[in-house]
């Protein structure tokens, strides 16, 4: 049997609240596990720091730790291998943030564009360190345990059937997928996933404090941890099998 895993939700970029959530948790050892579910950067004021952390983790803990691959890494990867203005140019994604924690510019104010050089070097991602893309090259799409399964997004279904990470040949619905279906109505093992901020999730179904739209979805067979971190919200975190949660907000 598995022990205790702590998934921790979308963290974009906010160091403040991964430091605050991780200082939260209760002492861990080698039989324990923490999961993060992905995007990792963006938005949020420092996403260089937030890498550092997560990087330099396994020798600072003596749990297991899993760092997913997230939508926004996977689309990071995307600009720097062929390009992907749909993702780098709309301010809602909040690349420049991103960018500027790395070259040491300024937090952008909001609304802010960006001047001309640092929007060519933003639809090339060449600012990114090779060993960061390295380092976002080799995480993985998924990982189970006992106690559920770990992805960024959700789960695709084919033919009324859920289908299991290792049946997909391309795993990009596990980082992308965003779909109704899979909210209410999926039923297999447990799934905890990001990706979708939780008000849009179906509060109506989650056993903890459905009155709080901003607080953590847990659905009868799906867990969404993402509460905004990193664009106004928090950071939440789910202990398994406990369903005990950690969050950074006072």
């Amino acid at each position: 049997m598995s022990g205790r895993t702590f998934a921790i939700g979308d963290i974009h970029g906010d160091r403040c609240h991964l430091e605050t959530l991780l200082s939260r948790l209760p002492s861990l050892d080698d039989g324990d596990t923490l999961v993060f579910v992905g995007d990792y950067v963006d938005r949020g004021p420092d996403s260089r720091g937030v890498i550092e952390i997560l990087r330099a983790l396994p020798q600072q803990t003596p749990a297991r730790v899993v760092t997913l691959r997230g939508s926004h890494e996977d689309a990071w990867l995307r600009v720097v291998s062929k390009g992907f203005p749909q993702f780098v140019l709309p301010m809602s994604n909040g690349c420049l943030a991103t960018y500027r924690s790395f070259t040491g510019g300024p937090v952008p104010a909001e609304g802010e564009l960006g001047g001309k050089e640092e929007l060519l070097s933003l639809t090339r991602g060449d600012f990114f360190p090779a060993d960061v893309l390295e380092w976002m090259r080799t995480l993985p799409i998924w990982y189970e345990d006992d106690h559920a399964i770990y992805v960024h997004a959700g789960l695709p279904e084919r033919d009324g059937r859920w289908l299991h990470p290792s049946e997909l040949d391309d795993p990009k619905s596990l980082m992308w997928e965003r779909s109704e279906e899979f909210f209410r109505n999926y039923n297999g093992k447990r799934v905890v996933f990001g990706h979708t901020i939780v008000e849009e999730l179906p509060q109506d179904l989650s056993a903890f404090t459905p009155g709080d739209l901003s607080d953590v979805y847990v659905g009868a067979h799906n867990i969404g941890l993402d509460t905004c971190c990193g664009h106004g919200g928090f950071l939440s975190a789910i202990e398994l099998p406990a369903l005990r949660i950690y969050e950074s907000r006072s």
